[in-house]
């Protein structure tokens, strides 16, 4: 029996309908180095979604397993509750310093438990200082945001492939609306989005009196088809969550650590929220660990007698796991000392013009958007395709061209690795053209 057909015979993938499998073969992954996967057969392909927006150091990095490989020789998870392990400090001190006001961590494995644990936090940080602040018992988030599948993070999240068979048992949340979308950091409303602020505190000011929190995607929207949006808005959302006392929670899962140019996604608007979501990145991939950053008065809230009642007693097995902590610990030191974030802000451009020449080659693409390593256009379709998933054949076709292009929908985009070979982006950009292509038998 093939390795495939053993897989079959057992495994249920992620967000996919095992259906597709007849028609669309699972591919046998042999190794993976830098910015190629290697098929079984030799194929290699292009990891043009660093492998669903985690691998921002490539595959394969040997800082980061020497790193892991020295964690081994020490021991490889201890439980982290009454425990004291010097690489977890270390990155933790590492961690505090990408916003200092945010110097309190908690662990946890993947994004979505960070989110949930950020939700908590507040909601729970409400009734321990009583009765004015308990009426301050909802969660606002923002149209076409994704913060995980979790029947909570479902609940913030405004993408209804993901979430519409589960309504009945989730969470009310209230979705902001007519946010300020952009293409670029040219675009006017980037600098200045006074007119469609106006319409956005209204909505706001409806809910002054209930909200524990406002949850977003810092500048970038992920699976709700890579949206960016004013910087400006994200400035005069945190201004008016600032005078309302209500707490900003930055989801920085997918744009944190470098992928928009920043470390944080936030410093473009140059804000400071009341919590930050880290995961993904954060280990280049190696290994599940996702953290929360919060402030010293969230900290100091819990911080009594256990008696009281006070405690924030969230706990998960693997928190702060060592092996985690050592890589995610190398994944920071490589991208200081090769300024990883310099070179992706130099970076963008060029991305940005290679999706350019798709959409000019093609003429199949529009609203081309692009914000550091983040580069998305939306597929032109005719009527007759509306319902078609075209994107996933433009997927097919890069596949047997030598990429893995993965899309959202009809949004095509790339998201490679931070420190991917700008020949390799040439090359990309290729594949691209001929994939659409021979999707549309142009």
């Amino acid at each position: 029996m093939t390795l495939i057909k053993r897989d079959l015979s057992h495994i249920w993938h992620p967000c996919s309908q095992m259906k597709d499998c007849e028609k669309w073969p699972l591919l046998e992954i042999r190794r993976a180095y830098g910015s190629y996967l290697e098929l079984a057969d030799g194929t290699r392909l292009i990891d043009a979604i660093s492998s669903w927006w985690c691998k921002s150091l490539g595959h394969g990095q040997p800082r980061l397993k020497a790193a892991l490989l020295r964690q081994v020789d020490q021991y490889e998870h201890v439980i982290l509750a009454n425990t004291c392990q010097e690489t977890l400090v270390e990155l933790s001190e590492k961690l505090a310093l990408l916003c200092p006001q945010l110097n309190k961590i908690f662990y946890a494995s993947e994004g979505a438990s960070a989110v949930e644990i950020a939700v908590k936090m507040s909601l729970h940080s409400r009734q321990i200082l009583g009765k004015q602040d308990q009426k301050k018992n909802r969660i606002m988030a923002l149209q076409n945001a994704y913060h995980g599948e979790t029947l909570l993070t479902l609940s913030l999240s405004d993408v209804g492939i993901y979430k519409k068979f589960y309504q009945n048992w989730l969470m009310p949340v209230i979705f902001l609306q007519d946010i300020p979308y952009v293409c670029s950091e040219a675009d006017p409303l980037w600098q200045d989005c006074g007119p469609a602020w106006i319409n956005i505190e209204n909505q706001l000011n409806e809910h002054i009196d209930d909200l524990s929190a406002i949850i977003v995607e810092p500048i970038v929207q992920g699976a709700g088809g890579m949206l960016i949006y004013s910087q400006d808005f994200l400035k005069k959302l945190r201004a008016w969550t600032l005078k309302q006392d209500i707490h900003l929670i930055c989801d920085e899962i997918m744009t944190g650590l470098g992928r928009t140019g920043f470390l944080l996604a936030c410093e473009h608007a140059e804000i400071v929220p009341d919590f930050i979501c880290l995961g993904k990145g954060l280990t280049s991939g190696w290994l599940p660990m996702s953290a929360v950053l919060t402030t010293k008065d969230i900290y100091q809230l819990f911080y009594d007698d256990y008696e009281t009642g006070k405690s924030f007693l969230h706990s998960h097995t693997f928190s702060g796991n060592a092996l985690a902590a050592a890589v995610a610990l190398e994944t920071l030191k490589m991208m200081e000392e090769e300024k990883v974030c310099e070179k992706v802000r130099e970076k963008q451009a060029l991305l940005n013009q290679l999706m350019l020449d798709v959409a000019r080659k093609t003429q199949r693409l529009t609203r081309v958007r692009c914000i550091g390593a983040i580069v998305a256009a939306d597929l032109i379709l005719e009527d007759h395709q509306k319902h078609q998933r075209v994107g996933d054949e433009v997927f097919q076709n890069a596949i047997k061209l030598g990429a893995f292009l993965r899309p959202l929908g009809n949004t095509l985009y790339w998201l490679p690795p931070l420190n991917i070979e700008n020949e390799i982006l040439h090359e990309l950009k290729d594949i691209s053209v001929q994939a659409i292509n021979k999707t549309f038998r142009i």
